[in-house]
């Protein structure tokens, strides 16, 4: 079926057909018709599988020739846990908003929100936003959510997970009881259920699959292995071709962990909670443009990233639970794509990472590995290892004339002599050079984020997205 088929207004479905996406998704296929029929849904479908398509059309055409939104009190609102989701949500509605005459502000902490406010009180049609930074808004007057037709939330089990239910309670209390609501995520467990007997009407439930099934293109690996042996098999890992997103448990871990990296020669990015919005948009272009062909990030602030041809997930540090596995492994595979997922095992998580993959559902390889030169490490990523001097060295942000400061920084990295050549196993060296200066792991056990609680706590909470 088209998605002209499933009753998507055709000015639409011809603007999907120009960007090349012709063929629905199986979520999609089955949300389409109820959604766009003005039913609550709630749809579960694993990450990758077009659950944002599933949203963003209905909404759209929801509010297709309808009146235009007056000052602080959009028509329609998005939820979503973390900034980076939000984003990519904004960049698959840009062009629907376009082409339907919409306007569209994003609302999340840890950036300025003067322009969000302004954004606000000129009449934005769509809101996409984190519940806290929103509910702050909201209680300096700059929002009212009174006249929204429809309200949506995605990655909803994320949202429990954070702690986030509480805050979307509040916000969805406080829009039209008749309004439609559409609740996507991909899993749907029992704290999901508070929100769907509360705020879901008479609630058309799809499930496109099983609820722990990992997607089928993924090729899932465990390599038990050293301490020692874990920096210089990484570094083989990520200076092989192709993107790899590389995941650690804390913020400190991933900060380390891009460092060491970098040292070793495998230019990499990091993405996490302490970093500015500004940093993590110039690491995440970086990422995107191939500048760095490695991010290492945490569980939170990886959620919801969309990077094309991602050929390899590194699960550095073991998730502390199977649905931050899934998540963190659905970076590869992404639209039908292949993808292969590894985990790193030391000997005193034998009996955690049996426990997880159990609970995810999956029965991966397990390979005992004394180091970069062990063959499957070839086979698993194939290719010539390159080394870059240095790692990725990011562009200075010249601040404007005049002005104190930066903005973001623009053009590509400069220049940076290559070492080809050194064969599948060449990384080897540098990596043991690298672990020799810092610490063989990733930074620290326990909690995902570590550190502090981010619990809410009051007024002034202007970071809703970060662990």
């Amino acid at each position: 079926m088209s998605f002209t088929d499933l009753g998507v207004p055709a000015r639409l479905s011809t603007l999907l057909e120009q960007q090349g996406i012709t063929t629905p998704t199986p979520i999609q296929a089955a949300t389409l018709p109820d959604s766009l029929a003005g039913r609550d849904v709630l749809g579960r479908g694993r990450t990758g599988s077009g659950k944002t398509y599933a949203f963003l059309l209905p909404l759209v055409a929801r509010l297709l020739g309808g009146p235009r939104a007056t000052s602080r009190k959009p028509r329609a609102l998005v939820l979503a846990p973390t900034r980076e989701l939000v984003a990519q949500i904004k960049d698959s509605l840009d062009p629907l908003a376009k082409e339907a005459g919409l306007t569209v502000q994003t609302v999340f902490g840890g950036v300025g929100q003067n322009p969000q406010v302004q954004g606000l009180r000129n009449g934005a049609d769509i809101v996409l936003a984190c519940p806290g930074r929103l509910e702050d808004l909201i209680s300096q007057g700059h929002a009212d959510l009174s006249a929204v037709e429809i309200t949506i939330l995605d990655e909803a089990d994320h949202m429990a997970d954070l702690g986030f239910l509480p805050a979307v309670r509040r916000l969805l209390q406080k829009t039209p009881r008749g309004g439609q609501r559409l609740l996507f995520s991909a899993t749907l467990d029992q704290g999901i259920d508070v929100l769907v007997k509360q705020f879901l009407v008479k609630p058309v439930t799809h499930e496109a699959d099983s609820a722990q099934s990992p997607v089928a293109a993924m090729d899932h690996h465990v390599l038990h292995l050293s301490r020692e042996q874990r920096l210089p098999v990484l570094v083989d890992l990520a200076t092989a071709p192709g993107r790899t997103v590389v995941f650690a448990r804390t913020k400190h871990g991933a900060k380390a962990l891009a460092r060491q990296l970098n040292k070793a020669g495998a230019p990499a990015v990091e993405l996490h909670g302490n970093l500015s919005q500004g940093a993590r948009t110039r690491n995440m272009e970086a990422f995107h443009s191939g500048a760095a062909t490695t991010l290492v990030a945490t569980d939170i602030a990886a959620r919801g990233i969309h990077v094309d041809d991602v050929a390899l997930v590194v699960h550095a540090d073991p998730p502390a639970e199977h649905k931050a596995y899934l998540h963190r492994s659905g970076r590869t595979a992404r639209a039908g794509a292949a993808g292969t997922v590894i985990t790193l095992m030391l000997d005193d998580q034998v009996k955690d990472v049996r426990a997880l993959t159990r609970a995810a559902g999956i029965k991966p390889t397990v390979t005992r590995i004394d180091g970069p030169r062990h063959p499957v490490l070839a086979r698993l990523a194939p290719g010539q290892r390159t080394l870059v001097e240095g790692g990725y060295v990011a562009t200075p942000v010249q601040p404007a004339a005049g002005r104190s400061g930066g903005g973001r920084s623009g053009g590509s990295a400069p220049a940076r002599r290559r070492t080809p050549g050194r064969g599948a196993h060449g990384a080897a060296g540098a990596a043991g050079a690298a672990g020799a200066a810092g610490p063989g792991g990733s930074g620290g056990s326990g909690g995902n984020g570590g550190g502090r609680s981010r619990r809410r706590r009051g007024r002034g909470y202007s970071r809703p997205s970060t662990e």
